[in-house]
């Protein structure tokens, strides 16, 4: 009797995994994180996304797409409009009665996350290759992406034979107005990392900063994001509105470095390998910065 209870489960749940299997994919998506978004798009699915996020800046195409607001602040009814299967996104996204509403809607909710490691990217890139229904496709990427991320190492670690670390803060605004200081477990801590140096901010998460931290840190080098203004307006916000920051070991040698603040969004994205090779360089000027490039 027990052998055929034994075997009626196997079969019940073989056909389970035969059902699920032949479950249709999804073919209207929505993102909301901009590493994610990208990371569809180079997974070849961008023919399937009707609408993204404002973080989902890159490619320029996405731009295109509806716009279903900010990450943790998606409203249900622009989302349903678009009439999704899948919504795709981190645990940032939010907030969770929206979440509920579009699930009793019917619409699929894939949460994945925005923790910046590498054990969290392969798992993200195998969960978009199912969904996309073309695994081998996710693990080729990966398996390229590690390879990019190896050569940039090798680079480093040659460069730091004859240069020490610089010590850096990375600074996260907007318009200039008080920063937000990155500290651990932020993927602006790993690409600092990544890149050759020493982040210097003591505390986890973002946390703004005093200007007696600033002055007592004293960073050889200030990475700042703003999520409003680019280059060298948003350095002179940034100085206007810090006047402190100018009296910092970095910006004294002019090694105030603009970041584009969709890099740190959502996880670790496709784009930062290109990203650790212009801030590897900027860390170690002396190095040959041709041989970054994998």
């Amino acid at each position: 009797m027990r052998l055929k209870v034994h075997i009626a489960g196997l079969c019940a749940a073989f056909l389970l995994g035969q059902a699920v299997a032949a479950e249709p994919l999804p073919q209207r998506w929505v993102s909301a994180g901009g590493s994610l978004s990208e990371w569809i798009v180079e997974l070849g699915g961008q023919d399937r996304l009707v609408g993204v996020d404002t973080t989902s800046q890159h490619p320029a195409e996405l731009k295109e797409l509806a716009s279903i607001g900010y990450q943790r602040q998606l409203a249900a009814e622009g989302i349903l409009s678009l009439k999704p299967d899948l919504l795709v996104g981190t645990e940032e996204m939010g907030p969770p009665p929206v979440l509920e509403q579009l699930k009793a809607a019917g619409v699929r909710i894939e949460t994945l996350s925005a923790k910046a490691d590498l054990t969290t990217l392969e798992s993200n890139l195998t969960r978009l290759g199912e969904l996309l229904g073309d695994a081998p496709r996710a693990a080729q990427v990966l398996a390229d992406y590690r390879q990019r991320l190896e050569t940039q190492a090798a680079w480093v670690a040659n460069a730091q034979r004859s240069q020490a670390a610089p010590r850096v803060m990375l600074l996260l605004g907007h318009a200039g107005s008080r920063p937000m200081a990155a500290g651990r477990d932020t993927a602006a801590a790993w690409l600092i990392e990544r890149a050759g140096g020493q982040n210097v901010t003591p505390h986890n998460g973002y946390k703004a900063i005093s200007t007696e931290a600033l002055m007592a840190l004293d960073p050889e080098v200030v990475i700042f994001a703003d999520r409003s203004l680019e280059g060298e307006a948003a350095k002179q916000a940034l100085l206007k509105e810090n006047p402190a920051l100018a009296a910092t070991r970095a910006a004294r040698d002019g090694r105030l470095v603009a970041l584009d603040p969709t890099l740190l969004v959502g996880g670790l994205g496709p784009r930062l390998p290109e990203g650790l090779t212009e801030l590897s360089a900027t860390f170690y000027p002396t190095a040959h910065t041709a041989k970054i490039q994998p």
